[in-house]
């Protein structure tokens, strides 16, 4: 069984937490099973943490991620050629929902423009679940969990969970509210991908 799944959402929504626990419960069973993440490669990840702290232009950040991507995307089609299922933390949604709401003002129509700029040969995940949640409940999760950075403050994650839920119109979007129990969360998640396999 392949799949390729991504779990996006803005800070504090709680996507890497299930992403692990769906990629653990997957592997329980038995099933094959990649949990990856971006940015993924960590040369470019320290590259990308060193502009977000220098605030730099967000095309230039986008551009990073949008590298980074189609080299992880040509390794998780090699997952997918061996039948795996690939649950990735993060994907391509996350460079439009958070770099399209830093060029809001600057651009038209900031989404687009940056998917004109994505490759279109990079792969597309099957199911994209967006961990919904208000900013101000991320705030207070994120504020317990770890240092504060300067993007997450409640009008920026505004605009980038209007992004997300613009970007969440295709039929292969499911939005979940992150709000909800984590073993619900997981439940909901895993009868998804699994179907009547599980």
């Amino acid at each position: 069984m392949k799949r390729f799944v991504v779990f996006e959402g803005i800070d504090g929504s709680g996507k890497s937490t299930v992403s692990k626990r769906v990629y653990q419960e997957i592997k329980k069973l038995g099933l094959e099973v990649t949990l990856t993440q971006e940015p993924f490669n960590e040369n470019v990840k320290a590259c990308i943490e060193d502009f977000l702290s220098r605030d730099a232009d967000p095309i230039s950040i986008a551009m990073l991620f949008i590298a980074d991507r189609v080299e992880h995307s040509k390794i998780i089609k090699s997952w997918m050629e061996q039948g795996r299922i690939v649950v990735c933390d993060r994907y391509e949604d996350s460079t439009y929902a958070y770099q399209g709401a830093q060029l809001e003002g600057r651009k038209k129509n900031p989404v687009k423009f940056l998917k004109d700029l994505t490759p279109k040969d990079i792969i597309h995940p099957d199911r994209v679940f967006i961990l919904d949640i208000d900013p101000d409940t991320a705030i207070s999760r994120l504020k317990g969990e770890r240092a504060f950075r300067s993007f997450e403050n409640r009008e920026f994650l505004l605009r980038v969970r209007k992004n997300y839920l613009l970007l969440a119109k295709d039929e292969r979007y499911r939005i979940i509210d992150a709000t909800r129990d984590i073993e619900e969360i997981v439940g909901i998640c895993l009868k998804d991908i699994l179907g009547e396999e599980r």
